[in-house]
């Protein structure tokens, strides 16, 4: 059965699964479902239509499921979606999709938000990613999985992060992200070379580092058109599976481009 403290106020349209733990005036909206083992910390705030899994842990006074922020809004049904494992600690804040991007905000598992990091509407984040504290994403961003976005940075509307990107400290992000990629700066951000350390403590194999590594150099620092740059590399590294998604990645939709 759920522990559910007798000051906090529990919507008697929302779901709460077995195991869940629910902290001191924590307020639970209509709509919302939550799966088994959660705990929900003291003065937390979830409003619906939110889906959550299993084993999540959110610390005191987070804000989930909250409408967008977004001016276009008129109380449209959307929803927020998260997944299992994740760790949200105080004051992180995520909003709930709109009619115009599609109508969810997704988080996949095994996610740590830092505390006062925000995540907007619409925006879709994978699995396994690290949010600082105060790292914000403004609507609409794709962010991929083992990626790390540093504290006090943001990134800008309809802009995506790579897989394994690392996004150092107070960085402004106003195009895509590499993957693999550590990405530093304010107003441009420019990119630092692949992340060797973060990539070899996930297990990468040198080889596969070597790889990258090249894979760099020709598309930022050889003087090499794009499409030629990206030729190149699938000619010469094409039978690395992350060399394939780091053209991949570059050849996909995008709407701001990419930093260099």
């Amino acid at each position: 059965m759920a522990q559910i403290h007798a000051t906090a106020i529990v919507s008697s349209e929302a779901v709460i699964g077995n195991g869940v733990e629910v902290g001191p005036y924590v307020v639970i909206g209509p709509g919302v479902t939550i799966g088994a083992d959660c705990k929900i910390g003291a003065f937390s705030r979830i409003e619906g239509p939110t889906t959550i899994g299993e084993r999540n842990v959110f610390y005191g006074h987070a804000s989930v499921g909250s409408p967008p922020q977004d001016l276009k809004y008129r109380g449209e049904r959307t929803a927020l979606v998260i997944s299992n494992d994740n760790i949200i600690r105080e004051f992180v804040t995520i909003n709930r999709g709109t009619a115009g991007g599609g109508g969810r905000t997704t988080i996949e598992s095994n996610n740590f938000f830092m505390a006062y990091s925000h995540v907007a509407h619409d925006c879709h984040v994978g699995s396994h990613t690290i949010f600082a504290n105060n790292a914000t994403l403004a609507g609409h961003v794709d962010v991929g999985d083992h990626s790390t976005i540093g504290a006090f940075s943001a990134v800008h509307q309809f802009c995506r992060v790579g897989d394994h990107a690392f996004i150092g400290g107070f960085t402004v992000v106003t195009q895509d992200a590499l993957p693999y990629v550590k990405t530093v700066g304010d107003r441009p951000a420019k990119t630092y070379g692949i992340n060797t350390i973060g990539l070899q403590r996930k297990g990468f194999e040198q080889d596969t580092l070597e790889a990258l590594d090249r894979a760099y150099r020709i598309l930022i620092r050889s003087k090499l058109k794009l499409q030629d740059a990206l030729q190149k590399i699938e000619s010469e590294l094409g039978f690395y599976p992350e060399a394939r998604y780091l053209v991949e990645f570059i050849r996909g939709t995008s709407k701001r481009g990419f930093i260099r």
